[in-house]
């Protein structure tokens, strides 16, 4: 039992290869490098963020206001997506977000602030004796359909995804975050909600954020966060 617990700790805080989200994937291809997607942080380092009280948990934006080179035009009910440079090598919940910019403002003059985040999309973990599985992770590419009633406007469009594989403790989870700038054409009249802030919408001590995932094995797992709005 000791040598199954050792090699589950190792497991569970050996450093393998991080990640970013650079590329959004739009109309079925993949656009250059921060072309769409706001630059993070970690764009040569692929390192986390960790902090879920930092305003880097919204966007991980290398400066604050970091805007991307342009706005993507989209239609609701299309697929987009994120390209993970070079996988997504850790374990963890896949998560996709959407922020509505506000009247008077645009997607690359807006900094995401406030409770107007909602959730449209979350992938947790299949679970049985042998341990947690997680569908997003080895994907070098990972995609969502945008709600059909979502209203027309610009919005912010964020991918998250979180290692939990050195999470037991607080600040362990590892998140790797992006931001995209799109145009949102020919929507419905849905509400989104609920609305949450970044930061806000999450405590270190959540038990989708804190978990061992190695041992014992969990017997359930919710990403944290509101629920997914899908119109």
């Amino acid at each position: 039992m000791k040598s199954i617990i050792s090699i589950l700790f190792l497991a569970a805080t050996s450093v393998s290869a991080h990640y970013t989200f650079p590329s959004l994937i739009a109309n079925g291809a993949a656009t250059p490098a921060w072309q769409y997607v706001r630059k993070t942080t970690n764009y040569q380092s692929n390192g986390p963020a960790t902090d879920v009280t930092s305003n880097q948990i919204r966007c991980y934006e290398l400066s604050s206001g970091t805007a991307a080179p342009a706005t993507m035009s989209v239609k609701a009910g299309d697929t987009l997506g994120f390209t993970a440079q070079s996988s997504i090598s850790h374990p963890g919940p896949l998560m996709f977000y959407m922020a509505k910019v506000p009247e008077g403002k645009t997607a690359a003059s807006w900094d995401g602030s406030g409770n107007v985040w909602f959730k449209i999309y979350e992938q947790g973990a299949t679970i049985s004796s042998a341990g947690m599985a997680w569908a997003s992770q080895g994907k070098s590419e990972v995609t969502v359909p945008i709600p059909k009633s979502l209203p027309s406007g610009d919005y912010l469009f964020r991918i998250e995804h979180i290692g939990l594989h050195s999470a037991a403790s607080a600040g362990g989870a590892q998140f790797y975050i992006s931001c995209a700038q799109l145009t949102v054409t020919g929507g419905g009249s849905g509400s989104p909600s609920p609305l949450v802030a970044f930061p806000g919408a999450y405590k270190a001590s959540d038990p989708g954020i804190q978990i061992n995932i190695y041992y014992p094995v969990p017997t359930s797992y919710t990403p944290p966060g509101p629920r997914p709005w899908t119109g």
